[in-house]
């Protein structure tokens, strides 16, 4: 696989613009344009992949990828607080974990 640098550029670019949209979309999930550029690179493999196997086709190019990108982000995100809620850290019990500690 070969990746120009202009098709490196716009991967990075559609991938902080989903992970900056789902973060303002899904709330209290801010992580900074590192954290935002991972969401919406791994958010944009999600959607293409579910995307196809429900038989959706928002059409081409730059803003059908950025809405691609930013459906797949919004469920990883969703997923990540669910998982981290139900988890021994998070909720309840990982709040009084970190004011003990």
């Amino acid at each position: 696989m070969n990746i120009s640098g202009d098709s490196l550029v716009v991967i990075l670019a559609v991938g902080i613009a989903a992970g900056w949209l789902a973060g303002q979309i899904v709330e209290g999930t801010g992580l900074g344009l590192f954290g935002d550029l991972i969401v919406g690179v791994a958010g944009a493999f999600i959607a293409s992949w579910i995307l196809p196997q429900l038989g959706i086709h928002l059409g081409s190019g730059i803003v059908s990828a950025i809405v691609d990108a930013a459906i797949g982000a919004i469920l990883l995100l969703l997923i990540i607080r669910l998982v981290h809620r139900r988890s021994r850290w998070g909720g309840i019990w990982g709040g009084a974990w970190r004011r003990r500690w």
